[in-house]
C-alpha cells in the first residue's frame, strides 16, 4: 500500500521559538574540518578543560555503587544541602534544601521561571545583547520581551535608570546575568543595589542569571538576593558547567522562594523526570572537594583574555574593552564596515576563524562580534594572526 505524505501542521507557537547560534557555527566549523581545513574554535561558550579528575572519580565510584536510578525529581537531598550550603556561604544569605531544584544544565530554569510566572501579554525586562534563549523563550510563550540595551561605553553594564523607565504594571520579570554572557560585563554592588531601589515593593521577580560567578576577573561577586527583601523575588540561576568544566554532564540548579520550588518539581516531573542521579553524586564532590583547578581555570582564562584583547586591539578595525568576567571578548567591528553576520561568516570560511555575530545575542549586539577564549594561547594566538592577515587584505 502506498504511502501518502502528509502535511506537518505545527503549532504557532514553534514560529517564535529561537536558536542558540554558537551550536550552528559549530556544525559548520566541523564540517570544514572534514573537508581538511584547520579551524580555530572560539564559537562554543565551555571550557577547553577536562572536568577535575576527583569529580569523574565521584561519578565512576556513583555508577559503580548502583547511583543509575531515578531520585526526587528536585534532585538529590544531600546535593540540594550541598548547594544551599554553597550559596548561602558565597552570598551571604540563608538557604534551605526546600529552596534548591535541580535540573539537567541551566536552561531549563529559564525555561521553567517562565512557563511558571509568564502569562501572554507579560512583560519581561531583559538584556540585549544577551544570552539568546532569553528572548527566545519569551517570544515563545506570547509574551513581550523589553530589551535594555547593553552600551559599550558602561563597559555593557546595565544602565538602570533607563530600565526603570521600562517597568509597567505589564512587567512580571526581570533578567540580570552578571558575570555577562556575551560581553564579559559584570554589574557593581552598586548597580544590583539601584535595581532594586527601581524596583522597590511591585510585584516583580528576578531571575538572577549568575552561571559565570566564579570566573570574576574584578572585584567579588554581587547577587541580588543579597539584598534585604530580595531573597523572595529572586530566582538565583546557577550551576556546574562553567566553573568545573562540566558542560556535558547537564546540570544545573535554581535556588528561589519554596513554593515557587515547588512548582519548578513539578515541571521537572512532567519534562525530565529527574537529572541524572550519578553526575549529581558528582555535583556534591565538586562543591565539597578541593577548588584549586577551577581556580587554576578562572587563573588561565585570565590570561587568555588577556592575550585575545591585546592581540584585537592592534587588528585593523577591531576596539575591544577589556572583560570584567567569564570567558568572552566582544570587540567592536564597526570600523570594519561590515556587518557583524557577514564578517563572522568571512572570518569562519576565508579565515578559518569560528567567532559568532553580535546579532546572534540580539538586535543591539550589530556592530561587535563574540570570541571565546576557552582556547589555548597558542591557539588565541593564531586565530588574532589570521583575523589581522584577513584585515589586511581586506579592509
Amino acid at each position: 500500500m502506498a504511502t501518502t505524505q502528509t502535511e506537518l501542521r505545527l503549532a504557532k507557537r514553534m514560529s517564535r521559538l529561537g536558536t542558540e547560534t554558537a551550536f550552528e557555527v559549530l556544525v559548520r566549523a566541523r564540517a570544514l574540518e572534514r573537508q581538511g581545513r584547520h579551524i580555530i574554535h572560539l564559537e562554543i561558550g565551555e571550557p577547553d578543560q577536562d572536568t577535575p579528575a576527583n569529580i569523574v572519580e565521584a561519578a565512576v565510584d556513583a555508577l559503580h555503587q548502583g547511583a543509575t536510578h531515578y531520585c526526587p525529581s528536585a534532585g538529590l537531598p544531600d546535593l540540594r544541602e550541598a548547594i544551599a550550603h554553597e550559596v548561602a556561604r558565597s552570598r551571604g544569605i540563608k538557604v534551605k534544601t526546600d529552596e534548591v531544584v535541580v535540573v539537567p544544565g541551566g536552561k531549563p530554569i529559564i525555561f521553567f521561571t517562565m512557563l511558571a510566572l509568564i502569562e501572554e501579554g507579560d512583560e519581561v525586562i531583559y538584556p540585549n545583547p544577551g544570552f539568546p534563549i532569553y528572548e527566545s523563550m519569551i517570544n515563545f510563550l506570547g509574551g513581550k520581551a523589553v530589551p535594555v540595551h547593553l552600551r559599550e561605553d558602561r563597559d555593557f553594564r546595565m544602565d538602570i535608570d533607563e530600565l526603570a523607565k521600562d517597568i509597567t504594571d505589564r512587567t512580571r520579570l526581570i533578567i540580570i546575568n552578571s558575570p555577562q554572557n556575551p560581553t564579559g560585563g559584570v554589574m557593581t554592588k552598586e548597580d544590583v543595589q539601584d535595581l532594586a531601589t527601581a524596583i522597590g515593593d511591585r510585584d516583580i521577580m528576578v531571575m538572577s542569571d549568575e552561571i559565570y560567578c566564579r570566573l570574576l576577573f574584578e572585584g567579588e561577586h554581587y547577587s541580588i538576593a543579597s539584598v534585604p527583601g530580595f531573597k523572595d523575588r529572586t530566582i538565583i540561576l546557577d550551576g556546574f558547567s562553567k566553573t568545573y568544566a562540566m558542560t556535558g554532564w547537564r546540570m544545573g540548579y535554581g535556588v528561589m522562594r519554596p513554593d515557587l520550588a515547588t512548582h519548578m518539581s513539578r515541571l521537572m516531573t512532567n519534562s525530565n523526570s529527574c537529572t541524572a542521579t550519578f553526575t549529581q553524586v558528582a555535583g556534591i564532590e565538586a562543591l565539597q572537594g578541593s577548588q584549586d583547578e577551577p581556580e587554576k581555570m578562572r587563573q588561565e582564562f585570565q590570561r587568555r583574555r588577556d592575550v585575545f584583547v591585546n592581540g584585537i586591539n592592534g587588528t585593523k578595525g577591531f576596539s575591544c574593552r577589556l572583560p570584567k568576567g567569564a570567558f568572552y571578548a566582544f570587540p567592536n567591528i564597526k570600523a570594519t564596515g561590515w556587518p557583524s553576520k557577514k564578517l563572522a561568516d568571512a572570518l569562519l570560511d576565508e579565515a578559518g576563524v569560528a567567532g559568532l555575530s553580535g546579532t546572534a545575542f540580539g538586535a543591539f549586539g550589530e556592530g561587535y562580534m563574540r570570541f571565546s577564549v576557552a582556547n589555548s594561547i597558542e591557539n588565541i594566538e593564531i586565530a588574532i594572526d589570521r583575523i589581522d592577515q584577513w584585515t589586511r587584505k581586506h579592509l
